[in-house]
């Protein structure tokens, strides 16, 4: 089979019909999409899965009857694509090598890579776009678009109009992501690393030291309390800030952070940690005077580089004082009093049932940690004392007034005293180190920017409400949902400079990407067609009647200089594929993309055309590693279709897991995923040439059967986007049963192999489209089998009885092979025996009268059954004890029916006579001792 021709084969021919381009035509239509790609670098295997899924089911829907819109764009917004561009022309060392060596990109075309959608268009077109065609996806390519297109532009500048409108974008002063590089604020999109990390907000308590402050940061202003010292690190050169009315000793990184926090800061000198130390301050709120020591934890670019020491209630304080306090050595390096460090005792301050009054000594011990350099054990240990702290403990006596208030309530009010005194001030900080996509450094700073308010009740009451009435993939994400939409706050929504939509109420910002690709759904709708038009001729007018239906066509036509029936038209085209049917994304998106998507619509559309679905897909692995492009770890879809096929690719990613579980990408099983399909191959044409007309014998009537349980199972799990059950059922299983057929049927009955061949090829084309259109054609059909209708359960092939039976024949045979290995000689003759009549009737009685298993043998026995058949009975009824699990059986003279069939096949198979016999009245001991659905079989050798 050479895959590379047939998928350029039916590639060309699909193009050629445009087969996938749907125009507004009948009752049943199906709208899916997925989340457009962000093409700054090449298409990998990751994406693969994420687009092929939509895919699968998008070409299920399609042979169901449903005219299907599968369409696909590109978001370029934004300053990934532009901070990429400058890496190239600085010709960066580690974006060289990924081009080149990772993405494959050839000397002599780095120069059309040089301009922002120049670099775009070549991933676009050269990776992603030909990655899909050579994948199979049945894109609508006729409403392709790019999110830096005027005609998108415009649409995005109509809804944010709206959410203007609507007081659901406000501009004010908000801690937001800050790219010190660009000099531009940032959103989750654009990270290279901490995409994960949450703004927190330090408080900055301040310790009076000669005539300045030593200003330490803490996350937990409650613990002033519990001061006994201060730590800096005695390697850090701090710097003494000079704010105006008081100059602060605070790390460099600090006074970097706190100039883009509202604060005028001025380096006045430096000052050594080393030089700090066994020197005091006074701590505030204690109004304590305590020592300063040395330790290597502060870092300088977290807070401000200095720590207040709290060891009741911080392990890292408590590992540090006990540390130094067992130290001799340091003790003396620092010159430091012995008797006045080791006198550091540390004070409760807060109690909680698990923990006590002294959480970090209790925890440290627990977690066997002895020393500062266990970060990752010392990283644990905090979390779980400060969330402990927090939700479930008490301050005590030692805390003033506040003794006997909760910690969680304590906490805020001694944050705003101590600021409201000026003991302390607040920095914003992440809580773990981020890094933008250009590859510099981002902090939190305080701008005047827009926000959308993801806080307004009503909105999040609406959002709830879609949600609610909604369909959701894995079903567990809907908790995930509402807990996004209840913690969703303030977000930015701009940027200083980017591609992008420029916002049009406030010109100097672009639209971030997070917040121009919410209903870009609803644009697919219309984009085909109105690229006919000038962007200026599509005004708010203009989207106003086409997506929502306001103002007259005459009006709406003059504005706009469109002719009403063009109008008419396009309002069509949207009211016909509108609501989405299935929006598919990744689940680390529900976070902000999938939850900004259902604000959005419930924002600007009437509830008839919010989202009715909603799947999110897990994550990729490669060879059980993490996938990486800038460490070269990563599979490119164009080397994974070279190597292995486009098909074989599809079906490994559809089956080998489920849409929303992680996959892993292992070579070695892709490989035999290849060798299957290539064998698949060749059966389905051996088979299609193969067998006779002839009368339908019992064995055909079973392969009838168990095809229509393959399509009922197969279609129900495409219905729930179960693709891995779905291609378990229509590939491995359908295999499994041609694989019995044929070794039970001693002739290929040749009208039911066609129906089944023709059914198989049906069912497969989702995953394997390729191979299934050169079949279908090999096989004799015409036209495409990927507008062939999809196969329909009939009820007068399926009967449950005859997939028992067979079953029992399987056992029946695997069950004489074991017997023949113990007898250890070829047997001359073999006798298989039903149960006895009284049996399958005693079971009967059992499942007609039995709701627990409690019961089957005092039942049993009490029967005339019982009490005739005595110690044969008992024996039963106490099998039947432990095994009954309430199932329909085959009757005694169905069993003995279906064994008689097989007994040729018994024959071929032990190369000796067969003969299947009642069991009732046979003297033999295996008649005796058979059972329902465990015949008696007796060797003779």
């Amino acid at each position: 089979m050479d895959f590379k021709e047939i998928e350029k084969k039916w590639k060309e021919k699909w193009e050629e019909k445009k087969l996938f381009e749907p125009v507004v035509k009948g009752e049943k239509k199906f709208y899916i999409t997925v989340a457009y790609p962000y093409p700054s670098g090449s298409m990998h295997i990751g994406h693969v899965r994420t687009y092929t899924v939509p895919d699968a089911i998008a070409r299920f829907k399609r042979m169901q009857g449903f005219n299907v819109l599968f369409p696909m764009a590109w978001h370029v917004t934004g300053t990934p694509i532009i901070g990429a561009v400058n890496r190239l022309k600085k010709r960066e060392k580690k974006q060289m090598h990924v081009l080149k060596n990772v993405f494959g990109v050839k000397e002599s075309e780095l120069k059309e890579l040089e301009t922002p959608m120049g670099y775009a268009r070549y991933f676009i077109e050269k990776h992603y776009k030909s990655g899909m065609k050579s994948l199979g996806h049945s894109i609508d390519w006729s409403r392709e678009f790019t999110t830096n297109d005027e005609h998108y532009k415009r649409f995005i500048e109509w809804q944010h109009g709206i959410l203007f409108e609507k007081g659901l974008e406000k501009k004010g002063f908000h801690p937001v992501k800050w790219c010190l590089n660009d000099k531009n604020p940032v959103t989750t999109h654009d990270l290279l690393e901490g995409e994960n990390a949450d703004i927190q907000e330090f408080t900055l308590l301040k310790f009076k030291f000669e005539d300045k402050f030593l200003v330490a940061a803490t996350l937990r202003p409650e613990t002033v309390f519990g001061q006994t010292n201060v730590w800096v690190n005695p390697e850090t050169e701090y710097i003494v800030a000079d704010l105006g009315k008081e100059k602060w000793i605070i790390s460099r990184e600090c006074a970097e952070k706190l100039s883009h926090q509202g604060k005028e800061i001025k380096v006045t000198e430096t000052v050594k940690g080393k030089e700090l130390v066994g020197k005091s301050c006074v701590a505030p709120e204690i109004e304590k005077e305590i020592i300063i020591l040395p330790s290597e934890f502060p870092d300088p670019d977290i807070g401000t580089g200095i720590v207040t020491s709290v060891p009741s209630d911080a392990p890292y304080d408590w590992i540090a004082l006990k540390t130094i306090q067992e130290d001799e050595k340091l003790l003396e390096t620092f010159g430091l009093d012995t008797e006045t460090v080791k006198s550091i005792k540390p004070v409760p301050i807060i109690k909680t049932e698990e923990l006590g009054d002294m959480a970090a000594e209790k925890i440290c011990k627990e977690m066997g940690i002895s020393s500062i350099k266990d970060k990752e054990k010392l990283e644990e240990a905090t979390r779980i004392v400060y969330k402990k702290g927090f939700h479930k403990g008490v301050m005590n006596e030692n805390c003033g007034k506040y003794a006997g208030m909760k910690v969680e309530k304590a906490k805020e009010l001694i944050k705003n005293e101590l600021v409201k005194q000026g003991k302390a001030d607040v920095m914003y900080e992440f809580s773990e180190p981020v890094v933008c996509r250009c590859g510099g450094k981002v902090i939190v700073a305080l701008h005047e920017s827009w926000f959308i308010d993801y806080s307004n009740k009503e909105w999040k009451e609406l959002a709830k409400k879609c949600l609610r009435e909604m369909k959701n993939i894995p079903e567990a994400t809907k908790n995930d949902f509402f807990h996004t939409i209840d913690w969703l706050n303030e977000w930015p929504c701009v940027r200083n400079y980017g591609l992008g939509t420029p916002l049009p109420q406030d010109k100097r910002f672009i639209i971030e990407p997070l917040s121009d690709s919410t209903i870009y759904m609803a644009f697919y709708t219309i984009s085909h067609k109105i690229k006919n038009y000038s962007a200026s001729q599509l005004k708010k007018e203009f989207f106003d009647y086409v997506m929502l239906g306001k103002g007259k066509e005459n009006r709406v036509s003059n504005a706009t200089g469109i002719p009403e029936k063009e109008l008419k038209e396009l309002r069509k085209e949207f009211l016909y594929w509108y609501p989405l049917d299935w929006r598919c994304s990744a689940l680390e998106l529900i976070q902000n993309h999938l939850t900004f998507m259902i604000f959005h619509h419930v924002a600007v559309f009437p509830e008839q055309h919010w989202p009715r679905g909603i799947a999110a897909w897990g994550m990729g692995l490669l060879e059980g590693g993490k996938m990486s492009s800038s460490k070269g770890n990563v599979v490119l879809a164009s080397q994974a279709v070279s190597e292995f096929g486009a098909d074989t690719a599809r079906l490994f990613l559809l089956s080998s897991v489920e849409p929303w579980q992680d996959f892993d990408w292992k070579a070695k099983e892709v490989k035999n995923y290849q060798h299957r399909l290539e064998s698949w191959f060749k059966k389905v044409l051996r088979l299609s040439s193969a067998g006779k007309k002839m009368q339908e014998r019992r064995i055909d009537k079973w392969l009838l059967s168990e095809a229509q349980e393959i399509i009922k199972n197969t279609t129900e799990a495409l219905e729930k986007l179960e693709t891995r059950k779905a291609a378990l059922e229509c590939f491995f299983r359908m295999d499994e049963i041609i694989k019995w057929y044929e070794k039970r049927a001693e002739t290929i009955n040749k009208e039911v192999m066609d129906y089944v061949l023709e059914t198989w090829i049906r069912l497969l084309t989702p995953f394997v489209p390729f191979i299934c259109e050169e079949l279908w054609e090999k096989t004799g059909h015409k036209g495409f089998v990927s507008l062939s209708s999809w196969p329909e359960f009939q009820k007068k092939f399926f009967d449950k009885n005859l997939g028992k039976a067979e079953e029992l024949i399987k056992r029946t045979q695997e069950d004489t092979k074991e017997i023949v290995k113990l007898v250890g000689k070829k047997p001359k003759n073999i006798k298989i025996y039903t149960a006895p009549l009284w049996k399958y009737e005693i079971y009967a009685d059992v499942l007609k009268n039995v709701k627990s298993n409690k019961e089957i043998i005092p039942l049993v026995m009490k029967s005339e059954h019982g009490k005739k058949y005595k110690e044969h009975a008992l024996k039963f009824a106490q099998r039947l004890a432990k095994e009954f699990e309430g199932n329909e059986i085959l009757s005694e003279e169905e069993e003995f029916e279906a064994l008689k069939d097989a007994e040729k096949f018994f024959e071929k198979t032990f190369s000796c006579e067969v003969e299947v016999l009642h069991g009732t009245g046979q003297e033999s001991e295996k008649a005796r001792n058979a059972e329902p659905g465990k015949p008696g079989i007796e060797i003779i050798a």
